[in-house]
This record gives C-alpha cells, sequence and structure tokens, in this order.
C-alpha cells in the first residue's frame, strides 16, 4: 500500500532521512519507530506529499502518489492543528467541506466516529476547552471523516496520559479490524508491542524492520534486571560478560551474552563493591531493550 524507494531528505548539511526503504501492506499496523530528531516526521510528510524529497520516490496504493491519490488517506500530524474557536463538530464540518463532503454525509459519519471516540456528548464544546487526550480524538475524526483506506498518523499520543495513550490504541484497533491500513510513528517504545510490524529509525536511517515478535526473539542478547540500594552502577559496563546497561526506570537492564554465567559474575561484581541486591533475575527482552540496544550501537 506504501512503499519508498531510496527516499531522501536533505535540509542544508543536515540529512533528515537518508536512503529510505519503506513497505508497509494493505492491513498493517506499521509502527514507525525512533527517539525525537530520528526523521519520522520528515519521512511520513513526504509519503503523504507535504514535502518534495531531495530524492528517491514514494508509491501509494501501486501509484506514483500524485494529488489525484491524495484523498484516499487521513492524515494526522503530531501538534494539535484545528481551530480552537470552532467547536467539535464545526471543526469537522469545515474540514469534510474542504473535501466537497455534503452536509448530511458529513454529520452521518462524524456520528459513527464521534461514538467511537467518545466524544459524542462534547460535540457542542470548543476545541480549546477539550484536554489534550480529546483534541488527538478530535484530529483522528478529522482525518477518519473521509473514510480513509489508509490512515497516517504522526505521533498521535505525544505528550497524553497513560490512560488516553491505552484508549487512542483501542480505536487504532477497531479501525484496522474495520479494513484500515495504519502507518503511525512514535518516539514510545512500548507502543511499538502494539504494531504488528515496526521499523526502527534514527539519525534519518531505518535500521531494523520485522514483527515486535521476531525482533525480540532474534536479540542476540539476554536481559538481566537489577535493582539495588544505589544508582551509580556504570562499572558494569565494564565486565566482560556485559554488552550494555542502563536504566529503565528504578532497575537496570543489562544485555549479556550468556545468562547462566553473566548473572554470579554481576552479582559477585556488586557484592565486592558491598552493593546490596533487591532483585537480580533474567527476564524476556522488550522492544526498549531491543531499540535501546540498537540506538547505542548505531552511535558508537
Amino acid at each position: 500500500m506504501v512503499v519508498t524507494e531510496n527516499l531522501t531528505k536533505v535540509f542544508g548539511s543536515m540529512t533528515a532521512v537518508d536512503r529510505v526503504g519503506l513497505r508497509v501492506e494493505r492491513g498493517d499496523i506499521f509502527g514507525l519507530v525512533g527517539p525525537d530528531g530520528a526523521g519520522k516526521t520528515t519521512l511520513l510528510r513526504m509519503i503523504c506529499g507535504l514535502i518534495a524529497p531531495t530524492s528517491g520516490h514514494v508509491r501509494l496504493f501501486g501509484e506514483g502518489g500524485g494529488k489525484s491519490e491524495r484523498g484516499v488517506f487521513g492524515y494526522m500530524p503530531q501538534r494539535f492543528s484545528l481551530y480552537g474557536d470552532l467547536t467539535v463538530m464545526e471543526n469537522i464540518r469545515f474540514i469534510a467541506s474542504l473535501y466537497k463532503i455534503d452536509r448530511k454525509t458529513v454529520d452521518r459519519r462524524a456520528g459513527e466516529i464521534l461514538e467511537m471516540t467518545g466524544l459524542n456528548r462534547f460535540k457542542s464544546r470548543f476545541a480549546d476547552d477539550l484536554s489534550g487526550g480529546m483534541k488527538q480524538k478530535l484530529s483522528l475524526t478529522c482525518a477518519l471523516v473521509t473514510r480513509p483506506s489508509l490512515l497516517v498518523l504522526d505521533e498521535p499520543t505525544y505528550g497524553v496520559d497513560p490512560e488516553s495513550r491505552k484508549e487512542f490504541w483501542k480505536i487504532l484497533y477497531q479501525l484496522n479490524k474495520e479494513g484500515v491500513t495504519v502507518l503511525v510513528s512514535t518516539s514510545y517504545m512500548d507502543e511499538a508491542e502494539y504494531c504488528k510490524r515496526v521499523a526502527f529509525m534514527d539519525g534519518g536511517k531505518i535500521m531494523s524492520t520485522d514483527t515486535p515478535g521476531r525482533l525480540k526473539e532474534n536479540f542476540a542478547y539476554s536481559i538481566v534486571e537489577l535493582k539495588t540500594d544505589v544508582k551509580d552502577l556504570d562499572f558494569l559496563n565494564g565486565l566482560p560478560e556485559v554488552a550494555d546497561a542502563g536504566f529503565f526506570g528504578d532497575r537496570y537492564h543489562l544485555a549479556v551474552r550468556e545468562a547462566d554465567r553473566s548473572v554470579p559474575a554481576i552479582a559477585k561484581a556488586l557484592a565486592d563493591k558491598g552493593i546490596e541486591i533487591y532483585h537480580l533475575e533474567i527476564i524476556p527482552p522488550s522492544m526498549e531493550d531491543v531499540f535501546v540496544f540498537l540506538a547505542e550501537r548505531e552511535a558508537v
């Protein structure tokens, strides 16, 4: 449904997107995952035809992605870009009018989408008076009013509270079950778990693409989770058994080459320094473990 070939965007001396090849199949929930500044927004804007690439090509629905194709997908930018002095319903009608959708059709579609997103009882409220999560739902509603078969979302849950993030992803799953292909970018690594396929982007490049399950299965290291009574554990990176170590919340995650040999070595190193261990065990790698390791290897 979406194919990019050697897609590149250069701004002055900076290469924001570097020869990216991407393929999103019909029916996918495809996650473009990476840290802030990775090039995700620039890539999505080129896919949507909002900015021209320096080189490379984009194909949508098997075509070249020209102006005639732009009406078949919905795009939701990262920043709220609707009108705060218009109500929810007025914003929806305004966006629909740009696509020359008649009022009766708009109201019918809006009713269905507002019911799905939980905004039905807020349709007379001014957009400025909505919470962050509700503003994102309004943006999604406006992106859906044209009944797109492809939905492109640029960090739709950025800055939204955890509960609203979960609700938003439930809506995306429902849309996907109804036949909508979703291409979504996020800097929240846990959201990669919700996608059918993910591509990790960093420094303008796609570093790895696969299903979340296979990315974790193919991760070359085991993860040891550690909690102690001290925070300064940088010395663990010097152990021959440890490939990488870093904080995950209030705990340390260590990528190790051989779990059975590494755990005793880590325990001994901590004991030699008189550090008390609260928790030390081997756990399955998360998507965040995989992506943090990939990013650090790229930085080196």
